[in-house]
């Protein structure tokens, strides 16, 4: 079975929302942060999002002509998957939207072969993919800054009793990197009785 992996940017307060200037994808990208960046991306032949990341994406990557980084390229040629009740036609090469159940249709693709299925961003898609228990890795990009708003990365009232830190890495421009994987178990409802 496929990997599931959440990659999110995030600041040290938790906030996935970027809501202020804190991440900035046109920025000069730190050598071994883009180096990590690409290791996951050649683990991946999937990319998973919520239609609005989506259509940020293609209103963005698609116009970068002068990309040096490769992220136009590899999300010009990974399998996009965008999960939407009213998107049509995507209109981005490799691209299929996942209309229905957004719950049913990644358990599905999670099954079918292939390397890991990368979701980022999306909040409200990763949301309920966490709620679903369908993650398998998250990976954390913590920005140095604090937002004081903006929705966070797990819904209010989630619990994953225990997370084994798979790595973790800083860089040059303050941020820090960790890879965590869930570790399975009991709920804590059913600990608790």
């Amino acid at each position: 079975m496929r990997a599931l992996i959440i990659t999110q940017n995030t600041t040290l307060d938790g906030a996935v929302e970027m809501l202020d200037d804190w991440f900035d994808p046109a920025g000069e990208p730190d050598p071994e942060y883009l180096a990590l960046t690409h290791r996951q991306d050649r683990a991946a032949d999937a990319c998973l999002l919520g239609r609005r990341t989506f259509e940020d994406f293609r209103g963005y990557w698609p116009l970068q002509t002068d990309d040096t980084t490769g992220i136009t390229a590899y999300l010009d040629q990974v399998h996009k998957y965008v999960v939407s009740s009213t998107l049509t036609d995507p209109q981005w090469q490799n691209s299929t939207v996942l209309a229905g159940d957004p719950v049913e249709q990644v358990r599905a693709l999670k099954t079918r072969p292939g390397k890991d299925i990368v979701c980022t961003g999306s909040i409200t898609l990763t949301h309920a993919l966490i709620e679903a228990g369908l993650v398998d890795e998250y990976r954390l990009f913590v920005h140095p800054a604090v937002q004081g708003r903006g929705r966070r990365l797990f819904p209010d009232g989630h619990v994953i009793p225990e997370l084994r830190l798979l790595d973790a890495r800083s860089f040059g421009s303050g941020v820090t990197y960790a890879a965590y994987r869930p570790i399975p178990g009991r709920p804590p409802e059913e600990e608790a009785s």
